[in-house]
């Protein structure tokens, strides 16, 4: 007993002399739970480094005073009060919506981790505060995975989420028979596998997509698209890799010519550059990227001139488009040369919100009434995480939810199934002890480091604020520097250009018809199968066609 005493002892020691900057530290009792900063106020700041890595353990736990946002907070009834209505809201689900969804809407936030989803809460302005989307009754897990690699990226998610099938890296809309960049493999119609919007078009339902990357991106590409690569977005990037894009169409042909492409009602995002020849110029003057002079926008617009359809380049030009009396059956807008520009620098004149993206897009498909099968991307959340920018990523989630809202709004959830999720997660934590409603993306108010400096609440694994933040003789001092700046790189752990996807799984939420279905953890190809059970279409099970227990 007593040796297990000493080796005991020894382990806690071990535990709380980790650091080599702490072994002139008053111990906590729990050095992985501290406490010391409630209580404890927090020394005059020293300026040399060197003094600073021999402070006392208070300087690194500043005194936090817990202050919550209401009185009511301090008292059980409270929380008891708010556990009541949750309790109502999940005994409500025990009456099951097994209708047929007409309509379903799938919404992708691009890299919409739930660590992302909590920071936003705080960025709105509370830990308490609900997402639209965080309301819908039905929550689940994907696992998202892609059938040769841990972490996925967002072309053989898009194939899962879509397709129903796990394909392999870089890939969309082929099976993993297929290799990244295997042109004959893509060639080859038994490598090919078809989406929930070609299920929906044969089933007679409309179709479209919405997105605020370039819409030959990989996302809104799963829906239409079979490609080795999904950067070849337009020929001149087949013929760069030293193949044929007559043999290999590339992704922007195939969205106009191809058999689900041609057939979408509503197409919206950026990228008119995949589109025009290099010899043309866009609205804004950028030169297209096509090598084989081909327009392929007056392409759309011949291919549609029997129909009502409207081709729009800027937000003015989209809301003067009447889409609500049946005059406009199909609309092409490329609102942007590259990727629509962040929300947060967009000019409100020329870019259209992605509400306002959705709400036409819904004008259109609602016109059908055998229903429709809608696309919705906020694809942009991925850069802000890519770039270690998460004021961008958090702001671009706030703009998403909003437009869950909308269609959530001016839907029944007894025909419409919206289903809401993420392609894969991204190396954003958020970390510390900070008290309720400290700045997200300020530093943690909880705690300092070992070196006595402040760290930031939102931290990434690996990106471009390695340089700026970690390499060098003392780490940089938040306390100097605008965090809130739109282009500031939040720390990271490993140097990198571009920070990297997550492996972890990403949530799930469901509203409207079967909606229970989306609930527990499962494998993310299993989404499109879901809602085409729904919905009645493809090939598979429906809830037409199969038992219902």
């Amino acid at each position: 007993m007593l040796y297990q005493l000493c080796v005991y002892l020894a382990l806690v020691g071990g535990l709380v002399s980790t650091s080599p900057l702490l072994h002139q530290a008053v111990e906590e009792y729990d050095p992985m739970h501290p406490q010391r900063f409630l209580f404890e106020e927090r020394p005059p700041a020293a300026d040399d480094y060197h003094q600073r890595t021999k402070r006392s353990s208070s300087a690194s736990m500043p005194k936090l005073r817990f202050e919550p946002p209401t009185p009511t907070e301090q008292h059980a009834e409270y929380w008891n009060n708010v556990a009541r209505d949750i309790l109502d809201r999940q005994l409500h689900k025990n009456r099951l919506n097994r209708k047929v969804a007409k309509n379903v809407i799938m919404f992708l936030g691009d890299g919409l981790s739930i660590p992302t989803l909590a920071a936003t809460r705080v960025y709105l302005g509370d830990e308490s505060t609900e997402l639209s989307f965080e309301r819908f009754p039905y929550v689940g897990l994907s696992k998202t995975y892609c059938a040769n690699v841990q972490v996925a990226d967002s072309a053989c998610t898009a194939t899962a989420y879509l397709a129903g099938v796990k394909a392999n890296y870089g890939t969309i809309g082929l099976t993993a028979a297929a290799a990244l960049g295997d042109c004959q493999a893509q060639n080859d119609t038994s490598n090919h596998v078809h989406s929930i919007a070609k299920w929906a078009q044969d089933a007679g339902l409309s179709t479209g997509f919405v997105t605020t990357t370039e819409v030959t991106n990989a996302s809104p590409a799963g829906m239409y698209a079979h490609t080795a690569n999904r950067n070849w977005e337009y020929n001149g990037a087949i013929e760069k890799d030293g193949f044929d894009p007559t043999v290999c169409q590339d992704i922007a042909t195939q969205l106009i010519h191809g058999e689900v492409g041609k057939h979408m009602r509503v197409i919206m995002g950026g990228g008119r550059r995949e589109f025009l020849p290099t010899h043309e110029t866009d609205i804004d003057g950028i030169r297209g990227r096509r090598t084989d002079g081909e327009d392929l926008i007056k392409h759309w617009q011949h291919h549609h001139s029997h129909h009502r359809s409207a081709y729009v380049q800027n937000r003015v030009q989209l809301l003067e488009t009447n889409t609500k009396q049946g005059e406009t059956e199909y609309l092409l807008g490329l609102f942007s040369s590259k990727h629509l520009p962040y929300h947060l620098d967009a000019d409100e004149q020329q870019i259209p919100t992605l509400t306002e993206m959705v709400s036409k897009a819904m004008d259109i498909l609602e016109r059908n009434d055998n229903g429709y099968f809608l696309f919705v991307e906020g694809g942009r959340i991925d850069h802000g995480h890519h770039y270690t920018q998460p004021i961008r990523a958090f702001d671009e989630t706030v703009e998403f939810a909003k437009a869950i809202e909308m269609a959530r709004s001016r839907t029944s959830q007894d025909n419409t199934l919206i289903v809401v999720t993420a392609d894969h997660s991204h190396t954003m934590t958020m970390s510390g002890y900070s008290s309720r409603k400290n700045d997200i993306l300020g530093v943690n108010n909880g705690q300092r480091a070992d070196d006595a400096l402040p760290y930031a609440t939102i931290s990434y694994a690996n990106g471009p604020g390695y340089d700026r933040n970690v390499q060098r003789e003392a780490r940089l001092d938040l306390n100097r520097v605008d965090m809130r700046d739109k282009s500031f790189a939040f720390p990271s752990t490993v140097p990198l250009g571009l920070e990297t996807h997550g492996g972890d799984d990403v949530a799930v939420f469901a509203s409207g018809p079967w909606a229970h279905l989306f609930s527990g953890t499962y494998e993310q190809h299993f989404i499109p199968h879901a809602m085409a059970y729904a919905g009645c279409i493809g090939p598979g099970r429906t809830a037409c066609n199969g038992e219902q227990s």
